[in-house]
């Protein structure tokens, strides 16, 4: 088996004991003394049993290692946070790789590391998606670029891409290929012909032999392996296209059963939307805020959330979220998650939306199969919702072994988790029946066990995207403009287009302002308007300040019938959002800040020709600035600026100035305001 890295400890330490070292430390300021969250024998027994099985299985090199990624991470200002399995884990929460605390929520440490699994551990830490690349690569300098690499995703012929290359293989032209393989996107996952195809027999049948076979190689969405010799010792290494990059040539499994231990440093889109919004409140209040600090539990919050005013928002931004957030009414962080995990297609198909939503609003009575599933189901009404949940079941009523166990925790969501589940049917209808369970009892408890081999939550990841949903909203809620500005900033991400997610910023009372040459900024940024045309900014201007709800106080249902308040919590009413260059249609990034820092170094933009002679635009790109608007600080109209935009282009810096031939625009009649918002939605 291939070993880690040698950790750096401290001298007279082992891996081991520095590990016990940094989590007892960090004891105090997770749980500290004399408060509600003070540590209590069992919570601190519950550490030593994790410290404990980490030993036996000889993995605390793996633990000091995501430390040490996610404490460079912290140190370098990039927003990171453990999810998954690994959030059941006190040893990792301790550490600070996760937000959530175990201990509260009970959550199971077996769900993520026990003595009866032989696999490494997992642990899925999701990175700010705009700086993960740092992260990438320092660990390639840190660990050394031949001890290093990332893992390949095989990938697999599908029904699609096999007629398109069997057909390119056999002589059919480009569009034949198109059309053909465009045809059995309807016929499923396999090859049957469907009746009136015009496919060749013989495209078919060799397409039919490639299903499954391997067809190239990608990158796994954020695995790497790291080894104490090089890499290319243990397995075959590859440049990967990307720069500063490897790659094995091996898939997570075949890296597995060679022994290779992974780790997931994955990108997260809204992590980087929070660090822009998080800079920009900076920047534009004073006011410094983090993850950690934002207060939690807040009753506007949720009563936002419960209105499902949450376009933008992280996870319940969907229409299927956004349809049930009002009938299920979350009040609090643990509801939330619920919330997250129900609309998935495990709790979908085990049919457990309606009842839980019925149940939640005292339609219908809270009832268990049997009465050893009330420890498990309690807090979630009856109602199967998590991972663990379903697994708990197997092994109270279907008396499953450990081995079993393992086998149902790793079908669910697996590519053969349907396959993995109805290996141990039998063995789960023998223990129901034991238990008294037979018939259509039994029958929807297997259904329900079954449909999470689709796709379901587990309960840590569940509250640890909770998190975030909670953040974003609460960010929505209180700098609806900084929040706006960071989801452009993050773009493309989500389930909106940018056009949409300004609109809902507006009705937010969201002053948005269209690109502009003298004082747009590559991206989206905040200017300061008249305050007294807009509420006020700051802490003190929130309208409720509210106190910290008492434990153990349940939060005060959701009304409906209430005003909505939103508008009073803003904090940011002082501030407008001033589109960025990058955003226009043919501009990007690159020829943004080429343009912003040839203004900062050498002064503001006279007029078009200006403008290209200092920045090389093209034709198009000026149109394309003049269509959004961006002109309109120059004293130009649109249609004055698109009208100037081909004789400007053509006025380079190698010409002498004022020598190319100056076109006088006619005078144009004023926009309508349906052909202003068709320009701005194609700009």
């Amino acid at each position: 088996k291939p070993a880690l890295p040698t950790m750096s400890v401290p001298a007279g330490e082992t891996p081991m004991s520095h590990l016990r070292a940094l989590v007892w430390a960090a004891v105090p300021e997770r749980y500290p003394e004399h408060s509600p969250k003070e540590l209590t024998p069992e919570g601190r027994s519950r550490i030593e049993r994790e410290l404990n099985v980490i030993e036996e299985k000889d993995f605390p090199g793996y633990f000091l290692i995501v430390h040490g990624i996610v404490d460079e991470a912290r140190r370098r200002g990039i927003l990171c946070q453990g999810r998954g399995s690994a959030a059941a884990s006190v040893v990792c929460y301790l550490l600070g790789i996760t937000a959530v605390d175990p201990i509260l929520y009970g959550l199971p440490f077996e769900r993520f590391l026990a003595t009866t699994r032989t696999e490494e551990p997992d642990i899925d830490v999701d990175f700010d998606s705009g700086r993960r690349e740092e992260i990438i690569q320092w660990v390639y300098d840190e660990y050394g670029r031949e001890n290093a690499a990332q893992v390949a995703n095989v990938i697999q012929y599908r029904p699609k891409n096999a007629v398109r290359d069997m057909a390119r293989a056999l002589g059919h032209s480009p569009g034949q290929q198109d059309a053909w393989s465009r045809q059995v996107e309807r016929w499923g996952l396999d090859l049957s012909p469907v009746p009136d195809h015009d496919i060749p027999e013989q495209v078919v049948a060799y397409a039919d032999e490639l299903l499954r076979a391997p067809r190239h190689l990608g990158i796994h969405s954020g695995g790497m392996v790291l080894t104490r010799r090089p890499v290319g010792e243990v397995v075959p290494v590859e440049h990967a296209r990307m720069e500063k990059r490897t790659v094995i040539q091996w898939d997570k499994d075949a890296a597995a059963w060679m022994g290779l231990v992974k780790f997931d440093l994955l990108g997260l889109g809204m992590l980087s939307a929070l660090r822009h919004c998080f800079d920009l409140v900076r920047e534009a209040t004073g006011e410094e805020w983090t993850l950690d600090s934002l207060p939690k539990e807040e009753p506007a919050v949720y009563d936002m959330l419960c209105r499902a005013d949450t376009i933008g928002v992280f996870q319940v931004e969907s229409r299927a979220q956004m349809g049930l957030l009002p009938r299920l009414q979350p009040r609090e962080f643990y509801e939330l998650a619920i919330q997250i995990a129900l609309i998935r297609p495990g709790p979908i198909q085990g049919g457990a939306v309606h009842p839980f939503v019925r149940r939640k609003l005292g339609q219908e009575k809270v009832t268990y199969a049997h009465p050893k599933l009330e420890p498990v189901l309690s807090r979630t009404l009856g109602i199967p919702v998590f991972q663990e949940q379903l697994i708990q079941m197997a092994t109270t009523l279907g008396d499953c072994t450990a081995d079993e166990a393992d086998t149902l925790r790793r079908a669910m969501g697996s590519k053969r988790g349907l396959e993995k589940i109805d290996s141990i049917r039998e063995s789960l209808y023998t223990g129901m029946h034991r238990h008294g369970l037979d018939g259509e009892t039994a029958d929807r408890i297997y259904a329900q066990i079954q449909a999470f081999s689709d796709f379901g939550f587990a309960e840590s990841h569940s509250l640890s995207f909770a998190l975030l949903v909670y953040a974003s909203s609460w960010l929505k809620l209180h700098y609806p403009a900084a929040f706006l500005a960071g989801l452009l900033r993050s773009q493309p991400m989500g389930f909106y287009s940018a056009a949409t997610l300004t609109a809902d910023a507006r009705r937010h009372g969201v002053e948005v302002r269209r690109p502009d040459i003298r004082l747009s900024g590559a991206t989206e940024t905040l200017e300061a308007v008249d305050p007294a045309a807009t509420g006020g900014t700051g802490r003190e201007s929130c309208a409720h300040q509210l106190p910290a709800r008492p434990p153990g106080v349940k939060p005060d249902p959701f009304d409906p019938k209430a005003p909505d308040e939103t508008l009073a919590h803003r904090r940011d009413g002082r501030h407008a959002v001033r589109l960025g260059l990058a955003g226009v249609t043919g501009i990007g990034e690159k020829t943004a800040e080429r343009i912003v820092a040839e203004r900062e170094a050498h002064g503001p933009y006279r007029d078009l020709n200006d403008l290209v002679r200092r920045t090389d635009l093209t034709a198009a790109q000026v149109e394309a600035l003049a269509t959004a608007g961006a002109f309109d600080s120059l004293g130009l109209q649109r249609r004055e600026a698109i009208w100037l935009a081909g004789s400007a282009a053509e006025d380079r810096a190698r010409y002498l100035p004022d020598t190319v031939v100056a076109v006088q625009p006619p005078l144009f009649g004023d926009q309508t305001s349906y052909e202003i918002l068709t320009a701005d939605l194609w700009a």
